[in-house]
């Protein structure tokens, strides 16, 4: 015959709301903090999905809109890029203007993102 063993059940000690980490910070500030940190990140993003930037080429003859999250949205040619004879220039000025219009859009974010960036911190300290 087998002899039944007998288990106990080890619980965690309860945890109290407040509860102090280690390096002396409140935990519910933190995460009160963490929340207000995601609020002003959403209202960014939202910012910069509402917002447009621009960027050119060949001294504005060709401009590319973009969206702050770098979605081209517009693109105007104007009449004396186009030479039907040198459609690779031209190709080159697009490209060049939706790049520089991205470029504008990431420093754009990086503008609107990089305070709440900077409030991340280290870590939680232990």
């Amino acid at each position: 015959m087998r002899a039944a063993s007998r288990r106990t059940a080890v619980s965690a000690p309860p945890t109290r709301v407040g509860a102090m980490i280690p390096d002396g910070g409140d935990m519910s500030g933190l995460l009160a903090q963490a929340q207000a940190m995601q609020a002003q990140l959403v209202a960014a993003q939202q910012e910069l999905a509402e917002a447009t930037v621009q960027g050119s080429a060949g001294g504005d003859m060709v401009t590319a809109t973009v969206t702050g999250a770098g979605e081209l949205v517009g693109l105007v040619i104007k009449p004396e890029a186009v030479d039907p004879e040198d459609t690779e220039t031209l190709a080159d000025l697009v490209l060049a203007a939706v790049r520089d219009a991205n470029h504008q859009a990431q420093t754009l974010a990086a503008t609107k993102l990089g305070p709440l960036a900077g409030g991340l911190g280290g870590g939680l300290g232990f």
